[in-house]
């Protein structure tokens, strides 16, 4: 697992480490990053603030599936272990990242949070509570929505008003008797609305967003998504 740390890595000083390249993030983009990087056999690090790889999903609401279907959701080298068609759960995907990195023995450090980026001559330092990072490249995978969005005019709500925001909504079981307000239509908005007005009478409040003409499921995974992906790729270029 930590092959290119054990022969690339450099102790430039205590607690402080040097490396050809750093990536920020071991989701998805990082890990293909890295992927990229060891068939190159270029000297790299991947750092993740979480304590496994995948809990980034493992985070999220329980119902959470992917809107792709497992054929579109692999990664470099290897294809999502699930039935093409199906859509796999946020566990799933999670379990699958954390079996990639194994699988391709990419040097990911995990419980290292990077607070700190800067420049120092012609390398860049990352710095993590006290350990130090140099390298001569940095690729930041962090995906671009890390901190939650609230508006101002939250807490001037009433303390009867129970409030989440997404990072922190599970199931509906959580949420008190009445009426919900789900203030986002995107696609996170969107599912988590959907499952709540199964149990509470919910509103949905957003910029109306496109729609494809069939129902999202199976049926739309075999037929339609690839003549999309087809137009989108070949002829709406």
């Amino acid at each position: 697992m930590n092959r290119h740390i054990e022969q690339h890595s450099q102790r430039t000083a205590a607690h402080s480490e040097r490396f050809d390249t750093v990536i920020i993030g071991g989701g998805q983009a990082g890990l293909a990053t890295g992927h990229h990087l060891a068939k190159q056999d270029l000297p790299f690090v991947i750092l993740d603030a979480n304590e496994r790889i995948g809990d980034a999903w493992r985070k999220r609401w329980d119902s959470l599936r992917l809107f792709t279907p497992a054929r579109y959701d692999g990664l470099q080298g290897w294809r999502f272990p699930a039935p093409s068609s199906s859509f796999p759960t946020k566990d799933e995907m999670a379990d699958y990242l954390q079996a990639y990195a194994a699988r391709f023995e990419l040097p990911v450090r995990t419980g290292v949070k990077v607070d700190g980026l800067s420049r120092e001559g012609d390398r860049f330092v990352i710095t993590s509570d006290e350990h130090r990072f140099e390298a001569k490249h940095v690729v930041v995978a962090t995906g671009a929505n890390q901190v939650p969005k609230i508006p101002a005019f939250a807490d001037g709500l009433h303390s009867s008003i129970m409030q989440l925001h997404s990072s922190q909504y599970r199931h509906p079981s959580q949420l008190q008797e009445g009426a919900v307000l789900v203030v986002g239509a995107g696609n996170s908005g969107a599912e988590v609305a959907f499952e709540v007005s199964r149990t509470h009478p919910t509103y949905l409040s957003g910029k109306p967003s496109g729609q494809i003409p069939v129902r999202h499921g199976p049926a739309a995974a075999r037929f339609l998504l690839p003549v999309v992906r087809f137009v989108g790729h070949h002829v709406l270029t």
